[in-house]
């Protein structure tokens, strides 16, 4: 595919997958209504889904690297469409917690290639632009979203929700599969799938823990899971001859800082969007329309950051950057903690927006760029997983110190975890140049090749 055909498809799937988190938020309680659901039963549409696609984000990845990012892209997004349709034509709540998981396994495979067709189509140095876009889509699905799902449950009910996803998911699948030259495989890159049943153990157990946070006893069994499975898999990688996470992707200068910087700021942004929920409609008794406006400002202001985001890169470098973004989302959570009226929980909600834009940009842009063009696939991969690992972790810590120690406590928290992110980001690289562009883009022989093909 050319250029913009891959960001168009690039930009088409993560906002897809964001549109469809926030539509089925709002869909939940109609949906409960509808087919005589318990709370629980409601509560595994989501979980499900997030528990597959934690699991699989990585691995999924590497099957990019070794199969082509484009077949895992058109395989993701064909799935995607099929099982959101088949979910809208549901006879129960079973099919549908079923047919999540299956969702699920599907989000895996399109959400990494994302970020990989990208890195194989662009070089280094111009990959800031293409990632404010793909950033700047998911504001714009994220701000959409409760608009977009309201009306449609409104006049057409719950199911209606799902059908948005299946012309234009059908539509980039087949693109991707048709456009273009067919990808070669790339017999070098050895998969380890011990490796990746390890990693894809820990990781569910993990997020399964963190949703039963509030209720400890059922938590307890999910820590030992991840525990034991991560601790398995650290040695397995340390040992094997071909680990699932190449060492020249983790130990790439900053992507460990990267990764744990976008898991610090979508635990805070996720989290503070929790509490602030509470706030607008538990404590000052807004109706969720007027919850939504209030909290717009945040969508607005993510989608503004990120091209400006792309400017602050090139002058300033990832490192300053994303250190000012983080104290940014950091004083956001803090105007929050102190707000009640109108006018400050929109500016407070507008640093939140401005302040994550920022960094989702430039924390993605030293993961992938650092990456090499074989490996683009699996850190894809550990970027998705570190931000849907971030919002679980956020959610379940908010939501036990909501119940324990009241809103300012909560948002308290939520604002250290913040600044603990800042100080993360002290590690990432500075002002980037020429000769380090060179050294990682031209400097591989592949590189030149892949990309060159793809012009």
């Amino acid at each position: 595919m050319n250029r913009r055909l891959t960001l168009a498809s690039s930009v088409a799937g993560a906002a897809l997958v964001a549109l469809d988190g926030t539509v089925l938020t709002i869909a939940q309680p109609t949906l409960q209504r509808d087919l005589g659901a318990s709370f629980a039963q409601v509560q595994w549409t989501s979980t499900g889904y997030l528990i597959a696609v934690a699991a699989l984000l990585v691995f999924a990845g590497r099957l990019g690297d070794r199969y082509g990012h484009r077949r895992l892209f058109a395989t993701g997004m064909v799935g995607f469409g099929v099982t959101s349709a088949a979910i809208g034509l549901a006879p129960g709540v079973g099919w549908v917690i079923g047919l999540r998981i299956a969702q699920g396994v599907f989000g895996a495979l399109l959400q990494p290639a994302t970020l990989g067709m990208l890195r194989a189509t662009y070089p280094p140095d111009r990959l800031r632009t293409p990632l404010a876009v793909r950033t700047g889509a998911i504001g714009l699905a994220a701000a959409a979203g409760p608009v977009v799902g309201g009306a449609l449950v409104d006049l057409l009910g719950w199911r209606s929700v799902f059908f948005v996803n299946v012309v234009p998911a059908l539509v980039f699948g087949v693109l991707a599969l048709t456009a273009g030259r067919p990808e070669r495989r790339t017999a070098t890159v050895r998969l380890d799938p011990p490796g990746a049943l390890m990693l894809a153990v820990s990781l569910a157990c993990l997020v399964h823990a963190l949703i039963a946070l509030p209720e400890t006893g059922r938590a307890a069994v999910g820590w030992i899971g991840a525990a034991v499975a991560g601790a398995a898999f650290v040695r397995h990688e340390r040992r094997t001859a071909a680990p699932l996470v190449p060492p020249e992707v983790v130990g790439s200068t900053g992507v460990a800082a990267a990764l744990g910087v976008l898991v610090a700021a979508s635990a805070a942004l996720l989290g503070t969007l929790f509490v602030g929920t509470y706030v607008l409609q538990g404590v000052l008794g807004l109706d969720p329309l007027r919850s939504a406006l209030v909290s717009l400002p945040l969508a607005v202001l993510m989608v503004v950051a990120a091209p400006v985001c792309a400017v602050l890169l090139r002058r300033a470098g990832p490192r300053r950057t994303t250190v000012a973004a983080m104290a940014v989302l950091t004083v956001g959570i803090l105007v929050l903690s102190a707000a009640s009226a109108t006018l400050t929980l929109c500016c407070g909600f507008a640093l939140l927006g401005a302040g994550f834009g920022t960094v989702m940009v430039a924390a993605t842009h030293v993961v992938v760029r650092r990456a090499p063009v074989e490996s683009a696939g699996v850190a894809g991969g550990l970027q998705q997983t570190a931000m849907n690992i971030g919002p679980v972790l956020g959610v379940a810590v908010a939501a036990t110190l909501l119940g324990t120690g009241g809103t300012g406590v909560a948002l308290a928290v939520l604002a250290v975890v913040a600044a603990a992110g800042a100080v993360a980001a002290l590690v990432l690289p500075g002002r980037d140049d020429e000769e380090s562009a060179r050294q990682t883009h031209r400097g591989r022989p592949a590189d030149r090749l892949r990309i060159a093909a793809r012009r």
